[in-house]
């Protein structure tokens, strides 16, 4: 399959790689780009030749979150139309999440936003030490609602406390004790890091790969409950239709500080 904002590949291991193509924004996401990932999801979901999945990026960056365009439009969205693009994004995140199969995150660059999210959902994340890392939404005037299963879930909640709201960039060394990354390489070594990964990935039962993830789930959170999901959808479309939220938004693109902002 290739779409306009990614591609993906399955070599005769059955392993299957997503690749984010949208360089020349940094694989900053929209809802094309969303419902191309659910798309290529399902593929990998459906497949029964495909083993473990994938997920990289081209470019300097992994994702830099939001893509301007889109914040353009949703600047205009009322209630109703936040929350309907809200669960989208939500339907993205847990369906990453909760994939039958093994999923590896190559995070060669920087994540910002929903691009925390997306490393947050897959299994092991293995991250060079370039990466850069920052949930922004509040300099926003928003909140990294959607996401924020996951990141908790990967972070914790005493690190989600300073890091949802100052919003402060991190490092990669400072994102594997927090959780958020398994490992941290050197550039030039994270291919080779990653292929010991899938190597060591493929020698387990496909079944009980499948069936420990579901146990994880099952045992350890609440993740796959429908009320969590629907609620962070909610909340982040309420905050975008809010004063603040507006204001936050149109400074952002407007390149200006914020009303709140001394």
């Amino acid at each position: 399959m290739t779409a306009s904002s990614l591609t993906i590949d399955t070599d005769d291991r059955g392993v299957a790689t997503i690749t984010l193509n949208r360089a020349v924004i940094h694989n900053a996401f929209d809802n094309l780009m969303i419902a191309e990932l659910l798309q290529a999801l399902e593929i990998v979901e459906t497949d029964q030749r495909v083993r473990l999945l994938v997920l990289r990026a081209k470019g300097d960056s992994f994702s830099a979150g939001a893509d301007l365009n889109w914040m353009r439009r949703m600047a205009d969205y009322d209630h109703r139309q936040n929350r309907d693009d809200a669960m989208e994004l939500a339907r993205l995140m847990k369906n990453l999440n909760q994939l039958n199969k093994p999923v590896i995150a190559v995070v060669q660059g920087a994540s910002f936003g929903g691009g925390v999210g997306l490393v947050a959902c897959c299994d092991i994340a293995i991250g060079s030490s370039k990466a850069l890392f920052c949930l922004s939404e509040v300099r926003l005037g928003l909140i990294p609602a959607v996401i924020s299963p996951y990141v908790i879930a990967a972070i914790g909640e005493r690190a989600a406390r300073r890091y949802f709201l100052s919003a402060e960039r991190f490092n990669a060394e400072q994102a594997l004790s927090l959780g958020l990354l398994h490992d941290v390489v050197d550039p030039e070594a994270l291919d080779y890091r990653v292929e010991k990964m899938v190597e060591a990935l493929l020698l387990g039962g496909p079944k009980a790969q499948s069936e420990a993830k579901q146990l994880i789930r099952e045992v350890g959170n609440r993740l796959g409950d429908e009320r969590v999901i629907k609620h962070t959808a909610e909340c982040i479309a309420k905050i975008r239709a809010s004063s603040e939220g507006r204001e936050g938004l149109n400074a952002f693109l407007q390149k200006r500080a914020p009303n709140w902002k001394s």
